[in-house]
């Protein structure tokens, strides 16, 4: 709650935080938008692979441009993060591989990093936060995206003496989803093909937050960077309103639907028929709170508070998330505090590979959101013990067997280059286990 005496403190100094961006997609042009009214932040560089995308996004999002001419445009990200008038690298591309590499070159430039990328994070984010400790820079998830969101509420909770039962997110969910292609993403959605394409929106993304790969992500990120445990066959999607959280987010033998306390988990604002669930979290974010003693129980049903039957569990919830219109408090976070707005910590959870159809040997995997495979949440341990494949690595990879519709892919089932700098990365992270 002092971000904005801090930030007014480098404005007297005349030593405004200085931001490169990485990415002119939707992610980063929210962010963009909101730039111009931070006073003392300010983006000094935009690198995208059409240099003048970066342009065009400052345009539509209302930039002078006078604000556009100070602001250098150019292709290469590496070279963005080596520059001497950026402090915080934003990495907002979306591709793992991509992402990983920036990172790289950003940690080594000493600069901070907020990562966008979820999927990079998940795919090798442990080891990119302890190469960042270890140069003395900060590495973050995107405040505004659901991850870091649910972490400064985990955390809210912990320092408050709460336990955490189980944190997340809503979504829309239905388990015919999984085998959803970016041919037919967008009658789920209410569009047409061409209101789509006119609004210039990508189907294979937005297939990847309904087969529900973008939830396996991003629990898997929230699991990693708070200490909290996947379930073991994969996230449920229960269908749960807000008013509800914590009579269902609670243990099996306590009545709800969890393994223990702990878990991460995603809640459908649809029901398994397809109705709408009253009062649903799809654009939202929660945690579930145990009270410690009696006292607090009690508390919790005098202040208001949703309860379960026994007054026990309690939850909080956030009804929507701005993403990158919230991103300022990454970067502030890192320049004028030195703290991420959540980081990894440990290999607890992984994002794998499953098929939609069958697949025959000499099949190329499209990756997230694609038309071949899903990407699934289950616990670190049993995606080493079964040697999966992160859904991070399914893109533009060929298939060595045959694999049945709905089986896991395993790392042998592809051929993989393990002296890659991404392989070497996940391979650090595999062995960060908490």
């Amino acid at each position: 709650m002092n971000i904005i005496n801090l930030l007014r403190r480098r404005i007297d100094e005349d030593r405004p935080v200085r931001a490169g961006l990485i990415g002119a997609g939707k992610f980063g042009s929210m962010f963009l938008a909101q730039v111009p009214h931070v006073r003392g932040l300010k983006v000094s560089a935009i690198a995208d692979l059409a240099r003048e995308h970066g342009q065009t996004a400052c345009r539509t999002v209302g930039w002078t441009e006078e604000q556009i001419e100070n602001t250098v445009c150019l292709e290469n990200g590496a070279a963005l993060a080596a520059r001497d008038d950026v402090d915080v690298v934003i990495e907002a591309t979306g591709n793992p591989a991509v992402g990983i590499a920036h990172a790289l070159a950003a940690i080594e430039n000493g600069k901070h990093v907020v990562m966008v990328n979820v999927e990079a994070d998940v795919l090798a984010g442990p080891a990119l936060a302890k190469r960042a400790r270890s140069a003395g820079v900060v590495y973050s998830m995107a405040y505004g995206d659901q991850p870091a969101l649910v972490a400064e509420m985990v955390d809210w909770a912990r320092a408050s003496g709460f336990q955490v039962t189980a944190a997340g997110k809503g979504t829309k969910y239905l388990p015919a989803f999984h085998e959803v292609t970016p041919d037919d993403v967008w009658r789920h959605y209410g569009l047409t093909p061409e209101e789509a394409s006119t609004a210039g929106m990508n189907p294979q993304m937005f297939n990847s937050f309904l087969d529900g790969t973008k939830s396996a992500i991003e629990m898997v990120a929230i699991a990693n960077a708070c200490d909290l445990t996947v379930p073991k066959d994969g996230l449920a999607f229960p269908p749960c309103g807000v008013d509800r959280l914590a009579q269902v987010l609670k243990p099996q033998v306590k009545g709800g639907v969890l393994e223990g306390e702990g878990f991460v988990e995603v809640v459908s604002s649809l029901h398994r028929d397809g109705s709408d669930v009253e009062r649903d979290l799809r654009w939202g974010v929660y945690v579930v709170l145990k009270a410690q003693n009696d006292y607090a129980a009690q508390c919790f049903q005098q202040y208001g508070l949703a309860t379960d039957e026994s007054g026990q569990y309690a939850a909080m919830y956030k009804p929507f998330h701005l993403i990158g219109l919230e991103l300022g408090i990454s970067v502030l976070n890192a320049a004028l505090r030195g703290e991420p707005t959540g980081t990894s910590r440990a290999f607890r959870g992984d994002a794998v590979t499953v098929t939609k159809r069958a697949l025959k040997a000499g099949d190329i995997l499209d990756g997230e959101g694609g038309y071949t495979v899903w990407g699934k949440a289950i616990p670190a341990q049993k995606s080493l013990a079964e040697d999966c494949l992160p859904i991070g690595l399914a893109h533009g990879v060929r298939l060595k067997r045959d694999v049945a519709k709905g089986e896991l892919v395993r790392k042998a089932d592809v051929t993989l280059d393990d002296a890659t700098e991404v392989m070497r990365l996940r391979a650090e992270a595999e062995s960060i286990v908490d």
